[in-house]
Formats: structure tokens, sequence, C-alpha cells
């Protein structure tokens, strides 16, 4: 990050708004004052700023990518994604294909679970979509409202955990590109960019509680769309999903290079038995459809 850079504070003037408080100011109701707050960003930093700055992403391009079907990835807007917000990846172009493949469409009910910088769930409102989205952090839920802001699409974005802030609520199609990252730190960091990616010992703290909650934000015949690295255990996946009555499959696949995360960690990786050593790994869209 350059000094130049615009840096998003983690929650607006004041400090954060907590969970269902009201402010008032002139008789109106302010709960979404955060939403207030991301348009405030959005005049704030302009889209000069972001260019300036260079942290506006677009999906990298197949460059030095085995992909596994011979649909290619959608082309995606350029988001902004500040310093500690998960920017678009291989991964993300894998899970927009597929939501492509899905055909949502106008009085599609969509769930993004994780949202990050917001791209995939933007890439589903284009759709016509009716498409909510959620993330842990205050930082992401700004900035996936900016960026729906400068895109023009209608996203709703709720901070929280999982599926907590939609509990009682059911979706068509629920996708998720959770942390799951193997680390060696057994508790999940709580700030940080690597919150964005660490997922426990075994890369799995996010994907086990996915599979157990989908089902209940899925109406019958919704699906989940979930993507995350083979290094987690894609059979485990598969496995737990079908344990929650769900039928899963693997869709899509994508053999990709280490990035440096992965290549730190390499060698305890192998001394873990998660990886054999290669350079490479593969990542996976899990589809699972609630009966």
């Amino acid at each position: 990050m350059t000094a130049a850079e615009p840096v998003i504070p983690a929650f607006p003037p004041g400090g954060p708004v907590r969970e269902g408080e009201r402010a008032r100011a002139g008789g109106r109701d302010l709960q979404g004052y955060p939403l207030l707050y991301a348009k405030w960003w959005t005049r704030r930093i302009g889209p000069k700023v972001v260019r300036r700055s260079g942290r506006a992403h677009r999906c990298p391009d197949q460059d030095g990518v085995t992909p596994m079907t011979s649909a290619p990835a959608p082309p995606l807007a350029p988001v902004f994604a500040p310093a500690g917000v998960y920017a678009p990846q291989h991964d993300t172009a894998l899970l927009t294909r597929a939501v492509t493949a899905e055909r949502p469409g106008p009085g599609t009910e969509v769930l993004d679970l994780g949202t990050g910088s917001g791209a995939v769930a933007l890439h589903a409102a284009r759709t016509g979509a009716r498409v909510t989205a959620v993330d842990i952090s205050w930082t992401a839920v700004l900035t996936a409202r900016i960026n729906a802001a400068r895109a023009g699409c209608r996203v709703r974005v709720h901070r929280g955990d999982l599926t907590t802030p939609v509990t009682g609520r059911t979706f068509d199609l629920v996708v998720s590109n959770p942390p799951y990252v193997p680390a060696p730190q057994e508790t999940l960091p709580a700030s940080g960019p690597a919150r964005a990616w660490d997922a426990g010992p075994d890369g799995r703290a996010l994907l086990d509680r996915i599979c157990a909650d989908a089902p209940a934000a899925l109406r019958p015949g919704g699906t989940l769309l979930l993507v995350h690295s083979a290094l987690c255990g894609t059979e485990t996946t598969l496995r737990r999903l079908a344990g929650a009555g769900m039928r899963a499959e693997v869709r899509d696949r994508a053999r990709i290079p280490y990035g440096p995360v992965l290549n730190s960690r390499r060698e305890w990786l192998v001394r873990q038995g998660l990886a054999d050593g290669s350079p490479w790994e593969e990542l996976v869209i899990i589809r699972a459809v609630h009966a």
C-alpha cells in the first residue's frame, strides 16, 4: 500500500454500529448508517483515486492455470480491494464460472457467504438476481458496499458470522469462497490480511461449518456452490455435505501454481501430510443440491 492509497477505516466515524443498534437523527432511522458511510467513501475516493492506488482488481487471467473444463471464466469488472480484503483470485474466477452455469436471473435469491470485495455477489447481481452478501469483517462489508455502489448494483451486504445475519431466510443459490488455507495456528486470526485466507491446521474451520449450515439456508432444490483447495480434503467436503442430506459432486477443477502464502508453508504442509511437495494446488468447485 502506498502513502497515496486511501485506507477505509474498519468502522464508521464514532465507532462500530452494534448489532441491533438504532441511531436517530432528525427523526430518521439510521440503522443502515454503514451503507451511507460506504456511499460517502465512494464519493471521497472516487474512481481516479482507485486507479491511482493500483488497488482495482480484476480476476487474473488463466496464464499458468490448467483448467479441468473447457468453459472460460466470465469477464468480471474490476473491484476495489484495500489491504485486508480478499481480492479476486483464480478461485474467484472458478466460482463465478460456476455461478454463470446455474443461470440465475430475476427472481433468483442468492446468498454470498464471506463476500470479501463483493466480486462474486456483483457478478450474480448483474444477472438480475436478488443478492444478499455476508462477511464478518467490517472492512470487507464496507468494501463490498462501495463496489456495489460504484457498479450500480443492488446488493444487500450484512456484517456477521456466516449465516447468522440471515437466520430464518432461505435462498435458491448459496455461494461461498471462504478462507481455506491450512495454517499452523489453531486459532483463527481476528484481524490482518491472513484473516481472509487462514482456516486452521486442516483448512476446514469455515468449510465444515458451511457444510453443516447450508441446508438450513437453502430452499428445497436449492444449490450450494463452494470453492476450496483440494489440500483441505475434497472427499471430506463431499462426505459432510452428504451427511447433511445434500447431493454433492465436484463440478469443476483447476490446477494453479502455489502463491506466496502456500509457498512459505510448503514444508509444513508436507509434514502435516496435506501436500506432496509439488508447487501446484488443485482448486475444486463443489456443487450440492438440497433435497
